[in-house]
């Protein structure tokens, strides 16, 4: 038999809330940007309305939507990058990691892709990616904002995709 306290939502309403912000900043700190933490915050909500007891404690509440948001979560990593990410292959990551060759073909590709992105883009993938700044060291070079070097990075890297696919056709 389970007690009933005053720790209770009135309803799912009030569970919402309550908790749509703190979903919301786990998703946000996870993948980094406002569109995908807003849809996956919608997510956790509709993956736990059927199964959450409105009488559950508040306690009971957050930590079962948290074991729903790592659920959604990892859901989202393996849409995003096509494959599990609870397991690392070492051949892979031997891989992966390996380091590039002086005047290989991927060094080429790497200059061409570059060379074809604006001058902003070009200098924040260089920094962050090249010369392996932190995003304060980036922003403090480039005169802008934490967040600025954050958005331009992350333009710079869906313009670079799109110059790759160019590249690779």
């Amino acid at each position: 038999m389970h007690l009933v306290g005053d720790d209770v939502y009135q309803d799912w309403d009030a569970i919402y809330r309550d908790n749509v912000d703190r979903v919301y900043r786990i998703m946000f700190a996870k993948v980094g940007n406002r569109a995908d933490a807003e849809d996956l915050t919608e997510e956790v909500f509709l993956a736990a309305l059927r199964p959450l007891r409105v009488s559950a404690s508040v306690g009971e509440v957050r930590a079962y939507l948290l074991t729903v948001a790592r659920t959604v979560l990892a859901g989202y990593w393996r849409r995003t990058l096509g494959r599990p990410v609870t397991t690392l292959d070492d051949e892979q990551v031997a891989e992966v990691f390996a380091p590039a060759e002086p005047g290989t073909r991927s060094q080429a590709r790497a200059e061409a892709i570059l060379a074809a992105l604006p001058a902003r883009y070009r200098r924040v993938l260089e920094l962050r990616f090249l010369a392996a700044c932190t995003l304060k060291e980036a922003a403090a070079e480039l005169g802008v904002t934490v967040g600025n070097v954050k958005v331009l990075q992350h333009r710079a890297l869906r313009q670079a995709a799109v110059v790759a696919g160019r590249i690779e056709s």
